[in-house]
């Protein structure tokens, strides 16, 4: 499959009692998918994939994979705490239909360089889908370093990598020690202007699932160089931009597809809906978001 372009991380919506509420899911599919993205990844963190059950992730991956029908790939995220469940987990979205993964790193342990290699080259080795490597360490306090790249270079299977230290310069290093050696993707939503400046391929993005055309949008400006113009949506989506770098991006999110399309905002444990001055903020950045659209 080709790494590039517009790749929402799909929240999983769910009933008010937590029950999957798989036509929900599908309709959001449906509306990024129309929207022009290039593919949908499932079961990321912002799905909640570590609240669901195996019976619960096959129905999400089989859903979205119907829903999709052959029109964008389905990826799927993969989060595990042992590599021998992260190797198992991969030969089981490979076996339900998936045509790629975002892996993290083992999520219970803070895991060394040697340690975050040997993970990494031990699941490229599992299965022949595609890999993303997800690097976030600002959340999960593991840096998958340009120099780690390098390393893992000879591991065909880790074609791409999703940049999330929040510091643009990590872009430029990435690319001045590996080449175009993997698919670099910009991880947070406030940082894709400048990522597509200095060079990525592609956008995993949280907020796509509220705003869907206009990020859709937004990259094909970027991508076609037409800055000034693009910088104009930019900066007006860049306050719900930044709803997607806090650590209540599932609850954020969901709230803003729920004011924007009618989605359910409903989360699993320990999750908990928003209430209160939260609430009303998120509430007001993203209603303020939609009065600028309709202006624009």
């Amino acid at each position: 499959m080709d790494f590039t372009g517009l790749f929402p991380a799909a929240t999983t919506k769910l009933t008010e009692t937590g029950a999957l509420d798989l036509a929900a899911c599908s309709a959001s599919y449906e509306r990024m998918i129309e929207a022009g993205v290039s593919a949908i990844i499932v079961l990321p963190m912002l799905g909640e994939n570590p609240c669901m059950s195996l019976e619960e992730k096959e129905k999400v991956v089989r859903n979205a994979i119907e829903t999709a029908n052959g029109r964008v790939p389905v990826l799927s995220g993969l989060a595990e705490v042992t590599i021998d469940d992260a190797t198992a987990a991969a030969k089981r979205y490979q076996s339900w239909g998936a045509a790629g993964l975002m892996a993290f790193p083992s999520t219970g342990y803070k895991t060394d360089r040697r340690e975050t290699e040997t993970w990494y080259r031990k699941l490229g080795a599992a299965t022949d889908l595609p890999i993303m490597i997800y690097n976030n360490p600002i959340a999960y306090k593991v840096d998958v370093t340009p120099e780690m790249m390098a390393s893992l270079a000879d591991v065909d299977t880790l074609v791409a990598f999703k940049e999330e230290t929040g510091d643009i310069r990590r872009v430029t290093d990435i690319y001045n020690t590996v080449g175009n050696r993997y698919k670099v993707f910009c991880g947070v939503d406030d940082l894709i202007l400048e990522s597509v400046a200095l060079g990525v391929d592609g956008w995993v993005s949280g907020m796509t699932n509220a705003f869907p055309n206009e990020c859709v949008k937004l990259l094909n400006l970027l991508n076609a160089g037409k800055f000034a113009e693009a910088l104009v949506l930019y900066r007006l989506l860049t306050p719900a931009f930044h709803l997607d770098t806090d650590v209540k991006l599932v609850q954020y999110i969901k709230l803003a597809e729920h004011i924007v399309s009618g989605a359910p905002e409903w989360v699993r444990s320990p999750r908990l809906p928003l209430e209160g001055e939260e609430r009303a903020h998120v509430s007001k950045v993203i209603n303020d978001t939609l009065v600028a659209l309709k202006a624009l």
